[in-house]
């Protein structure tokens, strides 16, 4: 099954999508997304058949107003990245700087596209001034502009009047879902501390963990992927397991940091399960949490 990529984007859970979707109920009322990033789960959901209505947040707004236009709009955003491409030929690196600083100032979906395809890491980057400021990778030129339309339309075939799109915080869209909805939520790194301009939105552990009760108070299905390990060595907090999820771990490939550095370390993500998924999947989990650390 061949699933689009409209875009690069850090931290995506492209591949391992196929895992978190595995273990969704069958036809939740709505696939909810808090933090979409790259929609990796969602695509992987509407492209298997796991979920019919998605909700796209993003406290990055201009993140959503892409969206919005891959979804709505497939061929004119196609069409406008297609231009950038072509005229950046023999001045790439210029051209790239010029885009950026057009888009600090129009925020134009568009322009967002094209300096996703060409940064450095697909990592969106701000200044202390809320400005992108990601340099670029100097050795692509982004995404042809043919396999981009593919990816594009591709996307809009999927998700066309099937998604609805926010850009606010994450507590908001947790208060509108309900029992018969999923949430799955991929936060910002953890590592991020609230003073770090890197990033649009920096999350405290404790802030998250009480979001999550209240989605357990009432009773609202939810999974969250939050920390993991390269090797032995860990990567951030654990969940407070006074929260009462089931934890695993998913096998993410082997660690392209490590590879750098010429060592062969095999990264894994943890994925957390409310009480009441776990319950619903109990025959499919009992394989998988023989590999977990605990649950």
């Amino acid at each position: 099954m061949r699933i689009p990529q409209p875009f690069p984007y850090q931290g995506s859970k492209r591949k391992i999508a196929h895992e978190i979707v595995a273990l969704l109920p069958n036809h939740p009322a709505r696939l909810i997304e808090p933090f979409v990033g790259s929609g990796a789960v969602s695509l992987r959901a509407a492209a298997s058949g796991k979920a019919e209505q998605f909700v796209f947040n993003d406290i990055n707004a201009p993140l959503i107003a892409l969206w919005e236009r891959i979804v709505n709009a497939p061929d004119e955003i196609a069409d406008q990245y297609a231009a950038l491409w072509h005229r950046q030929l023999g001045q790439e690196k210029a051209f790239y700087f010029q885009v950026r600083d057009h888009f600090n100032q129009t925020y134009r979906p568009d322009y967002l596209l094209y300096l996703l395809a060409r940064c450095v890491k697909a990592a969106v980057r701000y200044n202390a001034n809320g400005e992108f400021n990601q340099s670029a990778d100097n050795r692509r030129k982004g995404m042809q502009p043919d396999r981009m339309r593919q990816n594009i339309r591709h996307t809009a075939r999927l998700l066309k009047n099937r998604v609805s799109f926010y850009a606010v915080d994450y507590r908001e869209i947790l208060a509108q879902t309900h029992p018969t909805d999923v949430v799955y939520m991929d936060p910002p790194y953890q590592g991020v501390n609230q003073q770090d301009p890197r990033y649009v939105q920096r999350l405290a552990l404790e802030e998250l963990s009480a979001a999550l009760q209240d989605l357990n108070a009432r009773n609202v299905p939810f999974m969250v992927s939050y920390d993991g390990r390269t090797g032995k060595k860990v990567h951030g907090q654990l969940l407070p397991e006074s929260l009462n999820l089931t934890r695993i771990e998913i096998n993410a490939g082997r660690s392209s940091q490590a590879t750098l550095l010429g060592r062969s370390s095999t990264t894994f993500e943890s994925l957390y399960l409310s009480a009441n998924l776990s319950a619903h999947l109990k025959n499919r989990l009992q394989p998988v949490l023989q590999l977990s650390l605990w649950t």
